[in-house]
């Protein structure tokens, strides 16, 4: 329920498209959604295509490189981390908020249902569903407020906007919890949130039901605009003269190294604030040692 103008994110992927069509059938009139993109992506497309399905207000944005590089300090000061993951999707999301904002003051994104229903590759590689999946997609759930919600939450309010997640609802993560973890990965190959799809056969069209899972970043091109746009940025010399320099920081590539930098420009006295950026941690060791 909402007092105010609502809208939601639609990247055309499973979980934003889920949210629009219940909000959309839950509303009965028009939603405003909004989609950012490299021209042509994955994401744009699909979201174009659900768009006229449900019949949303559709609002998007191109992306490019000069407006990504040029806000990238920007984005870095939001988001209050370096990691190179969080900063990658990071922009779209910062772009999709500034769309959105001129519309609407309240957001729903489709954050959660990954780490509640395996959405990630990596969980393909464990082969003990009961226990070792379970276990992790529980930590996954745990460690949100570290990586993608603080993500969520600071780049909507840099724009003055609220986000909302629906599929972190406490009752919907009970639910979640309760549904054995060899109904959300199950098929050959095996179909990540499969139970998620099932349940909602009726509700979106099957080219965007079965959509294989795109993270926000690759899916709107974002990966592949960086790849393009941080070429000579930070070269493997700088980077490991970074990591040497600031080995607290733990910098993994040279990418991340660049990132840093940039973090450290950003920020006057940035201690107090190093003692909590958000990380995406490595693998734990228990779950490589029981993947197949």
């Amino acid at each position: 329920m909402s007092d105010v103008p609502l809208g939601a994110f639609l990247s055309g992927g499973l979980d934003s498209s889920l949210i629009v069509a219940l909000a959309r059938r839950s509303l009965g009139r028009p939603l405003h959604t909004f989609s950012v993109g490299l021209e042509n992506s994955g994401d744009l497309q699909a979201a174009r295509r659900l768009s006229r399905h449900l019949d949303t207000i559709h609002h998007e944005h191109i992306l490019t490189i000069e407006e990504v590089m040029d806000k990238l300090p920007e984005i870095i000061y939001h988001l209050e981390s370096f990691d190179r993951d969080l900063v990658r999707s990071a922009i779209p999301c910062y772009f999709t908020s500034r769309l959105a904002a001129r519309e609407v003051k309240v957001i729903l994104t489709g954050e959660g249902a990954d780490e509640l229903f395996a959405g990630y590759d990596y969980y393909k590689d464990i082969d003990d569903p009961d226990q070792v999946l379970h276990g992790e997609l529980r930590r996954s759930v745990a460690s949100l407020h570290n990586i993608n919600l603080q993500r969520v939450d600071r780049l909507t309010m840099a724009h003055s906007l609220e986000g909302r997640v629906p599929f972190l609802d406490l009752e919907m993560i009970r639910l979640a919890q309760e549904v054995p973890a060899k109904f959300k990965l199950k098929g050959e190959p095996p179909i990540e949130k499969w139970i998620l799809r099932q349940a909602f056969e009726d509700v979106l069209p099957p080219d965007i039901l079965w959509r294989k899972k795109q993270q926000f970043d690759e899916g709107s091109g974002t990966v592949e605009l960086l790849d393009q746009a941080l070429k000579g940025a930070m070269n493997e010399e700088e980077a490991k003269s970074r990591q040497r320099q600031f080995p607290e920081a733990m910098l993994r590539c040279p990418e991340e190294c660049y990132y840093h930098k940039l973090f450290m420009q950003v920020f006057e006295r940035s201690g107090p604030i190093l003692q909590n950026v958000g990380r995406w941690a490595e693998r734990p060791e228990w779950i490589s040692r029981n993947a197949s």
